[in-house]
């Protein structure tokens, strides 16, 4: 991967998905590249993180790529684990559907830490899709896709190495090497190992900023291409990573009594995986207007895990099949039909203890399959550049639930060449995991209860099938800005996403307990819904130097027991700046990126929280307003690039990040830590201890510099 402005990005795809129209525009050429794109020629509205904006920041993952995009939000699930999670049209990430070069990724127990997994220079580009998409990967889909297209076997690149430290102890290294073997054969090995090394606490609340971690990566990809069109593309990935977060080790000093005595507060996360999967591609004819192919994906996923005292272990299979019939009758019409399946198969051990705050339970050897299996079709239309439709419906049964219809279209017209207009909508259905799409609720002391008749009852913990529709459109204008330029464009987009069913996992039922319950549930006629809307503009209003410009305004609210509410912890509005400057031969690149966060409504129970000063910390129940900056240089030479960058440099934190997590006596002194949840003083219950509530940055300014060395294949 060439990280500087002027590189042609040449992204190899599944033969069977060559030329589809509803492929996240995984083929586009860019003749300049540029940090982010925004697609002209595809089907649906697709924005493209490229090569060049994966290296204008530390991109140390995937979490780390999306700095310089209002459509996605990237934010801590807790304050403890090192969770990320993202939110794309208003909703969490478990909605948007990742894809690894079209094969669905990170799902269930993969899904709290699958962002952090994927190393940022593995990767070629990343292309964010909004709304419903194809039925050929199914239908999981909600909000929209995210699609990783990783380093090819076919790049001219035999060695690659990029290696940086942070100043919070974050070392990072990734090795990857293509080799052309012959004419045939060609392999990308690639390997990582990253970790957070030592124990941090800048805000002094006794509990690790980051946890440590300590992460190995290794993935191996193979490509067979035959004279007569066959590709075969293979490949496995190991991965093992183990965590340690929440009170810092000398949590001790300076505590009396009871407190002194207590073990800390830890979270210990042990994560393992194993993924292998085989992708074939057969043409039927010499034109490959008709051709075959077939998918075959599978993962194994253990999770070993403490959370103070409460303990979880489990285990997933899954495996993901698709077989696919394509033709392309003539220029104007083409469709694909096929069948597919997937299973995930859980065994899962649960022994959640709170001591003091009568919290025992425990489940052993639970055991869930969830499976759907199908078929699907899909037709395209083009009519010559002004208009094309792609019209899809997959049937499938899902374990359960029974049988499912999912229909989707798109629309994409142009009625002069330079504004496109694009329209989508479809279903979308998946089935959900309560816990692990929710990992937070394990670093709280609230008990979990399933409401029965509006008040709490016994937790029943169950998988729902997830249901809703989401339509929307974009239209986007392309204007010169100067003479003989490359065109600015301007483009606005709206989104509605509308739920049938959906889990909901209620943190207001009351301050002492997490309620699961569906939307079914709510009495009356309950709702979930999201409104987003989102302007971008881009321009170069001089040779190499890019402005771009986008804001984006959430409006999402939803159905619970105690009534119809704004989804909390969900930021009504975001605006991003990005600015990259390139001199002369990119020996210098410059880039500055500046986001304003809006405010999201808070949970009930922080209402009245204060600081230490006795201000309140919530005004209105909104967190305030902040920015973030991001900046990094990078001067290149032959083969090697070097860069050094800062991020948050305004250095906003979340205050008070932990709730309830020390008493004191009168005299001020600690005496009982959140593993005891021991009353206070004259108080008549425990304090709750919750370290979920997270809203915004939980790390203040940290300065990075690294170096990237590429040896690029030579002529013979």
């Amino acid at each position: 991967m060439a990280c500087f402005a002027g590189q042609a990005q040449d992204i190899d795809t599944l033969a069977v998905y060559q030329d589809r129209e509803d492929e996240l525009d995984a083929s586009l050429l860019q003749a300049r590249q540029k940090t982010n794109t925004l697609s002209k020629y595809g089907q649906n509205r697709v924005e493209t993180i490229t090569a060049a904006g994966l290296c204008t920041m530390a991109c140390c993952n995937l979490a780390e790529s999306f700095e310089n995009s209002a459509s996605v939000t990237v934010g801590y699930s807790d304050a403890v684990t090192g969770a990320r999670q993202i939110k794309l049209l208003g909703l969490s990430g478990i909605y948007t559907q990742m894809l690894d070069e079209n094969r669905p990724v990170m799902r269930g127990l993969a899904a709290p830490f699958g962002l952090t997994y994927v190393p940022g220079q593995w990767l070629e580009s990343i292309q964010i899709a909004k709304g419903t998409t194809s039925v050929i990967n199914g239908v999981e889909s909600l909000t929209g896709q995210i699609n990783m297209e990783h380093r090819k076997p076919t790049d001219e690149k035999p060695l690659f190495i990029n290696a940086s430290i942070m100043s919070d102890t974050k070392a990072d290294l990734n090795i990857a090497s293509s080799l052309q073997l012959n004419e045939a054969w060609s392999t990308a090995i690639l390997g990582h190992v990253s970790g957070n090394f030592l124990e941090m606490d800048h805000n002094h609340d006794g509990f690790m900023d980051d946890p440590k971690t300590l992460q190995l990566n290794l993935a191996n990809r193979w490509l067979y291409y035959s004279p007569n069109g066959t590709q075969v593309r293979f490949g496995f990935r190991l991965l093992r990573d183990a965590r340690e977060g929440g009170e810092m080790s000398n949590v001790r000093d300076g505590l009396s009594g009871n407190a002194a005595m207590l073990e800390p507060w830890k979270s210990n996360i042990l994560n393992q995986s194993a993924n292998g999967y085989l992708k074939v591609g057969v043409p039927l004819n010499e034109d490959n207007s008709q051709n075959i192919a077939a998918v075959l994906d599978y993962s194994y996923y253990d999770m070993a895990s403490n959370f103070g005292t409460t303990v979880y272990n489990a285990g997933q299979h899954s495996a993901f099949l698709n077989l696919l019939y394509q033709n392309e009758m003539n220029e104007n019409h083409k469709f694909t039909v096929g069948a597919g399946s997937t299973i995930d198969s859980y065994l899962e051990n649960i022994n959640r203890i709170v001591p003091m705050a009568m919290v025992n339970y425990k489940m052993e050897n639970l055991k869930t399959l969830m499976a759907n299996v199908g078929v699907f079709g899909e037709y395209t239309y083009h009519y010559e550049d002004k208009f094309s439709a792609i019209a899809g419906l997959r049937a499938e049964w899902y374990n359960g639930h029974g049988f499912r219809v999912s229909p989707r279209l798109t629309l994409k017209y142009n009625p002069i060449e330079d504004i496109v207009i694009r329209a989508n909508a479809g279903r979308g259905l998946r089935y959900s995991n309560p816990l692990v799409d929710n990992i937070g609720v394990f670093s709280t002391s609230k008990d979990f209860i399933t409401p029965v008749g509006g008040n709490g009852g016994s937790w029943e913990y169950r998988h729902t099938l997830e249901d809703a529709w989401t339509f929307g459109g974009n239209i986007t204008y392309y204007f010169p800005l100067v003479p003989d330029g490359e065109k600015a464009y301007v483009s606005f987009d709206y989104f509605r996403s509308q739920f049938v069913e959906q889990s909901i996992v209620d943190y207001e039922f009351n301050p002492g307990s997490i309620a699961f319950y569906n939307l079914s549930q709510v009495p009356g006629k309950p709702q979930s819904y999201t409104n987003t809307y989102q302007l971008d503009f881009s321009c170069e209003p001089i040779e190499r130097f890019t402005i771009t410009l986008t804001g984006r305004y959430t409006d999402a609210r939803y159905s619970t027991i105690g009534g119809f509410v704004m989804r909390p912890m969900n930021g009504l509005y975001k605006a991003v700046l990005n600015l990259q400057y390139s001199t002369n031969l990119n020996k210098w690149i410059f880039d500055f990126t500046a986001s304003l966060n809006g405010p999201c409504r808070v949970y009930n129970f922080m209402e009245d929280l204060k600081d230490a000063n006795g201000n309140q910390l919530y005004k209105n129940g909104y967190t305030p307003v902040y920015p973030l900056l991001y900046a990094q240089v990078t001067r290149r030479f032959k083969g090697v690039d070097v860069y050094i960058g800062g991020e948050n440099l305004t250095n906003f934190r979340q205050k008070h990040v932990i709730l309830g997590e020390r008493l004191k006596d009168a005299q001020g002194n600690v005496t009982h830590r959140v593993n005891t949840l021991a009353p206070a003083v004259g108080a008549a219950k425990p304090e709750v201890f919750d370290a979920s509530c997270v809203w915004g940055p939980l790390m203040g300014i940290k300065i990075y510099a690294g170096v990237r060395f590429t040896l690029w294949k030579t002529e013979k």
